[in-house]
């Protein structure tokens, strides 16, 4: 399963066309992060765009910002020209396979564009799990940003034949993601010996779990350990939406005075 997210999107042309596209290699959710201009979605040129896609606009999600446009994620895949840190930036023969696996599963898989004019940004890329370029001619290195989406998703269509089986296993979501990361670098660099090295273990844990393929089952496995230390700390503690999980729920009954 497959959502595009467009980070601070600011042409309704471009929405609308790539509301149409969407509609074209669909079914696909469609999210807007923190658009520039509240009004894109209702625009004459956005309509005229999106024509004969029946209720385009409500068809679209508008959200505050792509931590929020991430929710229910398994994966995220940011589409960049630009190396970001020391990120490795994936073309997109080597990505496509990967992505195309996942979308074929029951996992959700966002597919991360940005602005028409800045592209995406480095706190946006940090949030993605990989960072992906498509590559062009030296003519002219740079996609407008809804042909980019259109390669991207017809590309995934095509590709519909040579899906592997669908997957049983459980990946974590966005959420679950960033739930685990807060949890691990509190209770891992509360043990450092100093300022640096605690710096220095954060931004390992961040690399490391950001990236990483997790299941639950994995998830589960690290927050036991990290309750086993001492730490019952629940996404809320950490700024963080609550999360429904029975199996924590009914261990924190159990122990009520553990944390």
């Amino acid at each position: 399963m497959k959502r595009v997210v467009l980070c601070r999107p600011s042409g309704p042309r471009n929405v609308g066309s790539i509301a149409r596209v969407c509609a074209n290699f669909g079914p696909i959710e469609l999210v807007l992060a923190a658009p520039e201009k509240p009004s894109l979605l209702i625009h004459p040129e956005f309509e005229q765009m999106a024509h004969g896609v029946d209720l385009a606009a409500g068809r679209i999600r508008v959200v505050k910002d792509l931590r929020e446009a991430l929710e229910g994620c398994a994966w995220s895949y940011g589409f960049t020209a630009r190396v970001r840190d020391d990120r490795v930036l994936l073309d997109w023969s080597e990505a496509r396979g990967a992505i195309a696996e996942r979308t074929s599963e029951e996992d959700l898989v966002a597919l991360v564009f940005g602005n028409e004019i800045t592209g995406l940004s480095g706190a946006e890329g940090s949030l993605c799990s990989e960072l992906v370029r498509l590559p062009t001619s030296t003519e002219h290195t740079s996609l407008n940003l809804s042909m980019a989406v259109g390669v991207v998703l017809f590309s995934l269509f095509e590709g519909k034949a040579l899906r592997t089986r669908p997957s049983r296993v459980a990946h974590i979501k966005q959420e679950a993601r960033e739930y685990l990361i807060a949890h691990v670098k509190d209770v891992l660099g509360s043990a450092a010996l100093s300022k640096s090295a605690r710096e220095d273990i954060e931004e390992s844990v961040e690399r490391v779990f950001r990236r990483a393929v997790i299941e639950t089952r994995d998830a589960r496995a690290w927050h036991a350990v990290l309750r086993a230390l001492g730490n019952w700390k629940v996404p809320q503690d950490y700024g963080l939406p609550p999360q429904v999980d029975k199996k924590a729920r009914l261990k924190a009954r159990e122990e009520p005075d553990a944390r």
